[in-house]
């Protein structure tokens, strides 16, 4: 695992589903997008400012009122890369998982 990859392991997997989330739709609220992915807003909201720290996105407040402010998300280029890597380690992953799984039914129908 090159450097670049291990400095996003511990939470490649979290990162992953919030970079997806926002390369579909850029105009999230975080209340929302926890709700989406079964986090709780303080962990989503340390997440995306550790995303924001990394320089994987942009966000943009584009709408105030009184009540509330509304984000706009945006992969970076150097996001849109890490979230390529990740989801070629997630399928490298889940690709390794079903060949081991076939290999424990092959080994059962043997027996």
């Amino acid at each position: 695992m090159s450097k670049e990859e291990n400095k996003y392991n511990e939470n490649s997997q979290e990162y992953l589903e919030i970079l997806r989330h926002i390369k579909k739709t850029e105009e999230l609220s975080q209340r929302n997008l926890a709700k989406t992915l079964g986090f709780s807003l303080g962990k989503l909201n340390y997440l995306i400012r550790a995303l924001q720290k990394k320089g994987l996105i942009k966000i943009e407040n584009f709408k105030k009122n009184p009540n509330k402010s509304k984000y706009l998300y945006y992969l970076t280029p150097k996001g849109l890369t890490v979230k390529t890597t990740l989801t070629l380690n997630f399928m490298e992953r889940k690709l390794a998982e079903y060949d081991e799984l076939k290999k424990d039914l092959e080994g059962e129908k043997g027996e």
